[in-house]
């Protein structure tokens, strides 16, 4: 089997390196090539550029990379005359690509999404579109096939690729037990993996947790760095804070684990505080303007995956352009004061978990495109 993969998010290259070991596994002679990043990588793909390296946000830094984008749309396609795919598969990253979608429907080539876009969120036109160039969605969330579906959309629901990785990680041992030996409530900080999102979010977390300090003076915090450069980004403000904190990088399901609370950057960390039962607030600081647009554009009553499962606000958001760190602290706060608050809260996540965290979805994905290829390929009757 010959299959193209695009990533363009860290978050989509984690998703894309376990379907494609899943598809090693099931077919070892499988070739995978395509964009992507250094998971799918040491997963075995053969990639023709690191293209979550420009896992951009924002207009103007879209606009700067536009060049970039045809030039590997081109390159794409080439992929397609002369190594020509039994199926692209494509995980997120609408922008860029609906464009390798479009291109691979001219050939003729069976094109799927594996982690959709949240189209049902914002910009539901779009729909339009996977509806004319894709041979199919493989959801990830239940009320997300039903949407797709309710359009005319090809869907076949597999479940959400995240609780794969969950299920299989490794906690470091050594980690929780330093964290477990030291005195102090643990609070957990999670910036986001984007580096504007970071930029964005991190002096509204340590406002929040300056608070939470001054009104619970035995909690110490522990920040969860993506990369190393962002742990640089960080250290020097977290320093100048005065605060007992820690930047970590590589340590995010540990010190979710080793927290009693969290305070998180909307995004898909939000299924693993679910999995691990962790009383969150979810935050999102943006400008003024984008804050306008955003809510004009977005049609659901939450923004976060936990939220829209539980149809209910198990994770109070602070979608903000201000600075609302007192809200953001006094959620904190209830759950570190009342242990009978911060047990129920773990009591309906648990509940949620154990209705939705089915892990298998690599391996449904991966199984699906198998019997669509051999259908597609076997010889008429």
């Amino acid at each position: 089997m010959n299959v193209f993969v695009s990533v363009g998010e860290p978050s989509g290259d984690l998703h894309g390196a376990n379907l494609v070991r899943a598809l090693s596994a099931r077919c070892p002679d499988a070739h995978v090539h395509g964009f992507g990043g250094p998971r799918m990588a040491a997963a075995g793909v053969k990639l023709l550029y690191p293209l979550t390296e420009l896992a951009v946000m924002g207009v103007r830094r879209v606009v700067r990379h536009i060049p970039t984008f045809f030039q590997l749309a081109d390159l794409a396609e080439h992929s397609f005359r002369t190594n020509r795919p039994d199926a692209v598969v494509l995980i997120d990253y609408p922008g860029f690509n609906f464009h390798l979608a479009k291109r691979a429907h001219s050939w003729g080539i069976p094109v799927y999404y594996f982690v959709p876009p949240q189209l049902w969120a914002w910009r539901r036109g779009r729909v339009r579109k996977v509806r004319k160039w894709f041979s199919g969605v493989l959801t990830a969330l239940p009320f997300e096939d039903e949407w797709y579906r309710s359009y005319g959309v090809p869907t076949h629901y597999v479940g959400h690729p995240y609780f794969d990785e969950l299920a299989a990680q490794q906690l470091n041992p050594a980690f929780l037990a330093t964290q477990r030996a030291r005195p102090g409530r643990v609070v957990a900080l999670l910036p986001g993996s984007r580096t504007q999102e970071v930029a964005a979010n991190i002096a509204l977390m340590l406002a929040a947790a300056t608070r939470i300090a001054a009104r619970c003076p035995q909690s110490r915090f522990l920040v969860a760095a993506f990369s190393e450069r962002h742990a640089t980004t960080i250290r020097p403000i977290a320093e100048a804070s005065g605060l007992p904190i820690e930047v970590h990088v590589g340590a995010t399901p540990e010190i979710i684990e080793a927290a009693e609370v969290a305070i998180a950057v909307s995004g898909s960390v939000s299924l693993e505080l679910m999995y691990r039962t962790t009383p969150t607030v979810i935050v999102y600081h943006m400008g003024p303007l984008a804050l306008w647009l955003a809510r004009r554009l977005v049609h659901l009553p939450y923004i976060t995956l936990v939220n829209l499962l539980a149809q209910e606000e198990l994770f109070p958001e602070v979608v903000t352009s201000q600075d609302d760190s007192e809200r953001i602290a006094t959620e904190i706060l209830h759950w570190l004061n009342d242990p009978v608050a911060a047990h129920d809260r773990v009591t309906r996540l648990r509940a949620l978990c154990d209705r939705v965290a089915v892990p298998g979805a690599c391996e449904r994905a991966a199984e699906f495109l198998l019997n669509a290829s051999y259908s597609q390929n076997r010889p008429a009757a």
